[in-house]
């Protein structure tokens, strides 16, 4: 693979391994961050984009962030799970950039470094399974503020772990950029790297040498939302994970954002999440 986004930046949330008697049935979740589960006994199911996959043992699995995704299970199920997360503001996350497969086959030392993660985090691990129950900044907060106390070897070696079980998706992973339109892949990864700044389709249209009209057209056309959609698209999920992931005010993620009015923020918050950014932040 080529063109990896710089500084590749993967923060651990939780790890841990469970044992589940058919309750592990949650229907449209859809997450900040990333999971990654290597399941060792049983199966369930886990349905996503229109396809269904069946979780069985010795084989990884991995769900980007911002994935809509339902799961199943009506048996025995045991997996180790890793929920993390990548710190990309302003720049071209490595899930804008690449379409990863959901399962592979695993190998044994996929095993071992998946153990090594449990045992270097003993105390990662989920109290509860509902993502309801643990998919909010209350809980997330409490995550990444005793992590972040973990010794600095751990958490090297966490971040290498990590590292390495992203690298075994990539391998077969496509880059989106191969799929589109070579000019909309360059206001693409303009967009990508620029959530902190104010985006216009006039400066769209410009990195990609089109006419606005023609600009929109063919961006439409390829990406199938019009650039102000994705734009804001974009904005609301680095939004949603500076709310979950820092302390910093509404007032003031928004302006990370370049989104100075803060009405107009809430708005379009609200419209991509069906909550307003500060109800996002208290559930839980």
């Amino acid at each position: 693979m080529s063109n990896l986004p710089d500084n590749l930046n993967l923060r651990l949330l939780n790890v841990g391994f469970s044992e589940l008697n058919a309750n592990w049935n949650w229907k449209k979740v859809r997450s900040p961050f990333a999971r990654m589960y290597y399941v060792k006994g049983g199966e369930a199911r886990t349905h996503v984009g229109g396809k269904t996959y069946l979780l069985e043992p010795d084989h990884l699995y991995l769900m980007p962030p911002f994935t809509l995704h339902d799961d199943e299970c009506s048996s025995y199920f045991s997996l180790y799970y890793t929920h993390f997360y990548e710190m990309a503001v302003n720049k071209e996350s490595v899930f804008d950039k690449y379409d990863f497969p959901v399962t592979l086959e695993a190998t044994p030392l996929d095993l071992l470094l998946t153990e090594r993660l449990v045992q270097l985090n003993p105390e990662s691990y989920l109290t509860q399974f509902d993502p309801e129950l643990y998919d909010n900044a209350p809980t997330i907060s409490q995550s990444i503020a005793q992590n972040s106390r973990m010794p600095a070897h751990v958490i090297v070696e966490t971040q290498g772990i990590l590292a390495q079980l992203i690298a075994k998706f990539l391998k077969p992973a496509r880059a989106k950029a191969a799929h589109k339109d070579a000019r909309i892949n360059k206001s693409l990864q303009y967009i990508h790297e620029n959530t902190g700044r104010e985006i216009s389709v006039s400066q769209l249209a410009s990195a990609s040498c089109l006419t606005e009209d023609h600009f929109i057209r063919i961006f439409k056309k390829e990406v199938r939302l019009t650039p102000l959609q994705y734009v804001n698209r974009k904005k609301i999920e680095k939004a949603q994970l500076l709310l979950l992931t820092t302390d910093l005010a509404v007032r003031d993620v928004a302006f990370e954002l370049s989104m100075d009015n803060v009405s107009y923020f809430n708005r379009v918050f609200k419209q991509h999440t069906g909550t307003t950014p500060s109800s996002y932040r208290s559930k839980g």
